[in-house]
Order: structure tokens, then sequence, then C-alpha cells
């Protein structure tokens, strides 16, 4: 009686970590397109990410940069300080998005250009993304705000 109770214990824990491991790998799988990480423009011209990568970058809109096209295309460059990246988007810019303004962007590099699908901006004259000022801080190029 002793042994059989052993070997359902036994089996119910083997069960439970197969089940375990098959969640995991389930999640993993369902995340593989929403993680994106984020790289400075610094990082970037280092260590050059693949094509088909998505991921964030960050930093200051590099002053008169700021180029329309036709239709809503907008061709800008994003810097760290050290290093500048271009950047292509197509689409509606966040009221808030300006030259010499923080932001991130969402997308892939093509031809050392990035193409965001997507541009978040600051959100007041103090705000800037978690991500930016550790870059910036990293880079020794960030300024804290003036609160008054």
């Amino acid at each position: 009686m002793a042994g059989l109770k052993k070997k359902r214990r036994i089996q119910m824990i083997v069960i439970g970590m197969v089940l375990l491991a098959t969640s995991s790998v389930l999640i993993g799988y369902a995340m593989r397109d929403g993680i994106e990480f984020f790289r400075s423009p610094t990082q970037i011209t280092e260590d050059r990410p693949g094509p088909n990568e998505r991921f964030r970058i960050g930093g200051l809109v590099e002053v008169d940069s700021l180029v329309r096209g036709e239709g809503k295309e907008i061709t800008f460059r994003v810097t760290d300080g050290n290093a500048a990246i271009n950047v292509s988007f197509t689409g509606i810019l966040p009221d808030l998005f300006g030259e010499g303004q923080g932001m991130v962007a969402t997308g892939k590099l093509i031809n050392d250009t990035f193409v965001a699908t997507e541009i978040l901006a600051k959100h007041d004259e103090n705000y800037m993304p978690k991500e930016v000022i550790d870059a910036l801080k990293e880079q020794g190029n960030y300024v804290e705000p003036d609160e008054t």
C-alpha cells in the first residue's frame, strides 16, 4: 500500500513538471513577437541588429533634422549625443513630438535607416522615457531638468 502511494506521488510530480514546462514553452512562443529590446543610437552603431529584429530606439530628436515628405512620411535623426540614426516614419506623430525632445520608436533597422511603426513622445517638458535617460546617463550626456 505504501509503495502505491509513493508511486502515485511521483507520477503526480512528474505530470506537474511536464505541465509546467509545456505552459512555459507556450507562453514563450506566444510572447516572441511582443518582446522588444531598447537600444540607444550608440548601441546600434556598435552592434548592428539583424534585419528582421524588432526593437525600440530612443534618444533626442536632432535639431534641424525633421523633414516632412509627401503625405504622412516623416524622416528625422535620433541621437544620444555620441551617435545618430536616421529614422523614417509614415503616420501621424504624437502632438508633443518635436526637435530636441525625447522620444522612443518601435521598428526595424533597414539599410542604415530605422523604419518606425510606432513613435512615442514625451508627456511634459520634464518627462523622458527611463530607457532614454539611462542611455544618456551611460554616455555622460544627461542633464537633470530644472524643477521650478
